[in-house]
């Protein structure tokens, strides 16, 4: 579906936003959230998507056009991305999935590891792949979540946010935030715990009125390294004048929201392969 990425670019010097909160305070239990349920769902998730690292990935880029089970024709569906690249790490910073990483830390600049749109994409003017405040990415849900999830984002100190977005020519539209939290624990309580995770999430988007679930279309291996996992949801028919799908990918000290709509019903094949490529970059 892609080619392999290549981890030769350079890196640039990140600038350096202001943190925007405080980090949770000791032993303070996480507000209005039952964590146990939400780590269940999230386990239900896993097992049903299918927790997804490098060997998803990795398994569908080693494989020829022809290869890929109903992607073997031009009319297949799938978007012409920009060839992949890892950016380049500071000197002596460590990839944040190896063993002298322990809080799985991102050290590249996260704006670097945005997906690029693909060709004949016309930029969202308001999310260029730039930093972008936790008010904007707490727009993206109805609004009746809005004050709780910001409160949250202060409580779980989110670092960085940074998101794309763009419309292509069948009127499909993407946005993809990358939230950078201080430790993959971190990150990963707060998916558990604030968005909830499992047969569907516990905060609804402001663009899926109706019921949202499991992605079915989605077909994965479960890998062996545990890099990343992956929850992708789709809104059920019958909805409304457009159609969402959602996917979140948990890697390290990194939460990705990706978001795609469409009037008339959003297409599987572009939404996965979104979903792989960046699932790629943060892995």
């Amino acid at each position: 579906m892609t080619e392999q990425i290549a981890q030769t670019e350079q890196l640039e010097t990140p600038e350096q936003p202001p943190a925007q909160t405080a980090l949770l305070p000791a032993g303070e239990r996480p507000r209005n959230r039952r964590v146990l349920r939400a780590i269940g769902r999230w386990t239900a998730a896993a097992l049903v998507c299918g927790g997804l690292g490098a060997a998803t990935a990795s398994g569908i880029t080693s494989m020829d056009r022809s290869d890929v089970p109903g992607l073997a024709t031009e009319s297949d569906g799938r978007w012409d991305y920009p060839r992949l690249s890892l950016p380049t790490l500071p000197e002596g910073s460590p990839r944040p999935f190896t063993v002298g990483n322990p809080h799985e830390i991102h050290h590249a600049d996260l704006r670097k590891l945005l997906l690029s749109a693909p060709v004949g994409a016309t930029d969202d003017k308001n999310l260029t792949g730039g930093w972008v405040s936790s008010a904007q990415y707490v727009s993206e849900y109805e609004e009746s979540h809005r004050a709780d999830l910001q409160q949250a984002l202060d409580d779980y100190a989110v670092r960085h946010i940074a998101a794309r977005g763009w419309t292509m020519p069948d009127g499909t539209t993407s946005r993809i935030y990358l939230l950078r939290f201080n430790s993959g624990d971190m990150a990963t309580k707060f998916m558990d715990v604030e968005i909830g995770a499992g047969l569907s999430p516990d905060l609804t988007l402001k663009t899926t009125p109706g019921e949202v679930g499991i992605d079915e279309e989605w077909e994965s291996a479960t890998p062996a390294d545990g890099q990343s996992a992956l929850a992708l949801y789709t809104e059920a028919k019958p909805f409304g004048p457009e159609q969402t799908r959602q996917a979140y990918i948990a890697a390290g000290d990194t939460l990705a929201l990706i978001v795609q709509s469409r009037k008339g019903g959003t297409r599987a094949v572009p939404f996965h392969q979104t979903v792989v490529l960046q699932n790629q970059l943060l892995s």
